[in-house]
């Protein structure tokens, strides 16, 4: 199952040239991952303190295809792809929604596949997932 999104682009989104500076698009897969995860009861301060441990990115890879530009409505997605002991991935996706044709479909702009590992938060080494929380994600 694919989570949804959404973000407007704002002022301070944008680079001098008026388009989504590309470091930003971190920043609207990692909002969405956090609400995917929010989405099935797992905020990501609870977690930490019921088992001590949290989520970190490890690795990410994105390609930008299209710009996203002031004022400009995207969804952002998260779909798990990939589940193991100490680790998931992420695959995501920025799509321009067209507000003023909603019979066109959504345009890819952004790509990517992002690896989160899980860490012991006091001392940040890798450790297992806990099993009830491989559970709920699958």
């Amino acid at each position: 199952m694919t989570f949804r999104f959404p973000v407007r682009i704002y002022w301070e989104d944008t680079d001098a040239g008026g388009i989504v500076f590309y470091a930003n698009y971190l920043k609207f897969f990692e909002r969405a991952r956090t609400e995917w995860l929010r989405s099935l009861g797992l905020g990501q301060q609870r977690l930490r303190e019921q088992t001590g441990g949290m989520f970190v990115v490890t690795d990410a890879r994105l390609r930008y295809l299209r710009p996203a530009r002031l004022d400009d409505e995207l969804i952002v997605t998260a779909h798990l792809q990939e589940t193991g002991r100490a680790s998931l991935t992420i695959v995501q996706q920025a799509l321009l929604n067209y507000e003023q044709a909603p019979n066109q479909p959504p345009v890819l702009l952004s790509e990517g596949t992002i690896r989160i590992g899980w860490v012991d938060a006091a001392s940040m080494r890798p450790a297992r997932i806990p099993n009830t929380l491989l559970e709920q994600l699958s």
